[in-house]
């Protein structure tokens, strides 16, 4: 009997990988960004990391190479508190700051403001996440500093902003209705906000801070003209900072707890 021809194995033909588009390879380039420097640390013998806060962008992250040497133009501009028009390259978590201009438009904050600044940079530091665009919270920013520059009572502009701050990160829900029920809140019933479900009436048992729904519905619209307000929106955001920054103490806040009761 003859042997039978045995066929050739036929082996699969590799999966061929779709080439990348050309554009995605390229770095994107930004320019002309409003932002404010957060904060700065050394990075290397002449460059700083600078964290940063976008209008468009978020909070982002930039190496600024030779900021530190003696006569580099971005030695004078990379300050704090001041209005800026930033240009930068890259992809990866920290980009390449390429140009920074000074707009200005905010007078300088002093004594007490100044750390009051310091306080509103550490909350976004510690509370926005990278990358995560917030235009309503910049501006609510720019307009804190500016009230702070100009000399308006700093506790109802760190309450505003505080407020807003957790509307926009999504941690806060509408103070003027219970969370559960839906039904508004009572100007001289007694509430209690869940940093989890948010406002619903006080029980007995609580621990948490109380406020009267006069507090809350007053919080809600921006106005802190009256003394309980003032005195219980600032305990009751002390408390659910503290809940979302999971233990983690605020320097600045304690600071400004010990000079100014803040």
């Amino acid at each position: 009997m003859a042997d039978q021809a045995v066929a050739p194995l036929a082996l699969p033909k590799p999966p061929v990988r779709p080439r990348r588009a050309a554009s995605l390879e390229k770095p994107v380039r930004i320019a002309g960004q409003p932002g404010f420097v957060l904060h700065s640390y050394p990075h290397k013998e002449t460059s700083l990391i600078i964290d940063v806060f976008t209008r468009e962008h978020g909070r982002i992250a930039l190496v600024a190479k030779g900021a530190k040497r003696p006569h580099s133009a971005l030695r004078g501009v990379l300050q704090t508190f001041q209005p800026l028009s930033l240009s930068w390259i890259g992809k990866s978590e920290i980009r390449t700051l390429t140009a920074a201009e000074w707009v200005g438009g905010l007078l300088p904050l002093e004594k007490s403001a100044l750390l009051c600044g310091f306080y509103l940079n550490e909350l976004l530091v510690k509370l926005i996440a990278r990358d995560d665009p917030h235009p309503g919270l910049f501006d609510h920013y720019v307009s804190a500093l500016n009230q702070l520059a100009h000399g308006e009572a700093a506790p109802i502009v760190l309450r505003k902003f505080e407020l807003s701050l957790m509307k926009q990160i999504g941690v806060a829900a509408d103070l003027s209705l219970c969370s559960g029920t839906r039904e508004p809140v009572v100007p001289t019933s007694s509430y209690v906000v869940d940093p989890e479900r948010g406002v619903r009436l006080a029980r007995p048992s609580d621990v948490w801070p109380r406020v009267s729904g006069q507090t809350l519905l007053d919080m809600e619209r921006e106005d802190y003209a009256g003394n309980t307000t003032q005195s219980q929106s600032k305990f009751l955001m002390r408390f659910l900072l503290a809940h979302q920054l999971g233990g983690v103490p605020l320097n600045t806040r304690q600071i400004l707890i010990d000079l100014t009761q803040l």
